[in-house]
């Protein structure tokens, strides 16, 4: 199957309300344009000079989310233009991002990430972490960045069990925050785990926004 008919695959399977991001590291921008022109406008890049270059060479109404770890001192690079930052995992790197936003006059729309797996080397807020950023004096300052929800990923293993009890944990804190400790809770509505691998498990624990990239576009290319 093509790229398009995998995108009409994937979405006749996720609800209304669950947004597919189209991975589309190391795929050409010919692969992204087929997928553009059958309706789908959101991709996600997981490096800031892909996600750059790709952004000046396409079409103007794609919603570009970064979904890799983000650096501080690459923030400027996608300021003016990104649609979502998927993975904040510290205050420094907002208190970044809310002042170039504040440079282009725009309001960044942010996803704190959560480590919920048991790997060590996934980045993520410990739930310590997460409160004590929400908490922050700086944080409630911040005009130019606007938090939408959480991100996590699971840990990689074949046993469903763990990876459920992975979603659950993030939708807890997702629930929690949304009641107790985000101010202006109506922007906060954002859930977003689920890969290629586990999408339709994230979507029956919840998620609003999955990441998926070789289910429509083939494995990555190195």
């Amino acid at each position: 199957m093509g790229v398009v008919a995998n995108i009409e695959a994937i979405k006749k399977q996720l609800p209304g309300h669950v947004t597919l991001v189209a991975v589309t590291k190391t795929k050409p921008e010919e692969m992204i344009l087929e997928a553009y022109h059958s309706g789908h406008r959101d991709f996600g890049e997981n490096k800031v000079q892909d996600l750059v270059s790709k952004q000046e060479n396409l079409p103007d109404d794609i919603r570009w989310h970064m979904i890799g770890h983000l650096q501080s001192n690459k923030v400027k690079y996608l300021a003016s233009f990104v649609h979502l930052i998927h993975g904040v995992d510290s205050l420094k790197l907002l208190n970044v991002i809310n002042k170039e936003a504040q440079k282009h006059d725009r309001i960044i729309d942010c996803l704190l990430q959560v480590h919920i797996a048991l790997e060590e080397t996934k980045f993520g807020l410990s739930g310590e972490e997460l409160l004590a950023l929400i908490g922050s004096e700086s944080f409630g300052q911040m005009e130019n960045v606007r938090i939408r929800g959480v991100m996590g990923m699971a840990t990689y293993t074949e046993n469903i069990e763990q990876i459920r009890g992975e979603f659950r944990l993030l939708k807890r804190i997702f629930e929690e925050l949304k009641t107790s400790a985000i101010s202006g809770g109506e922007y906060f509505d954002q859930l977003s785990f689920g890969m290629s691998g586990d999408y339709q498990l994230a979507v029956e624990e919840g998620s609003t926004m999955v990441r998926i990239g070789s289910l429509i576009f083939g494995s990555r290319n190195y």
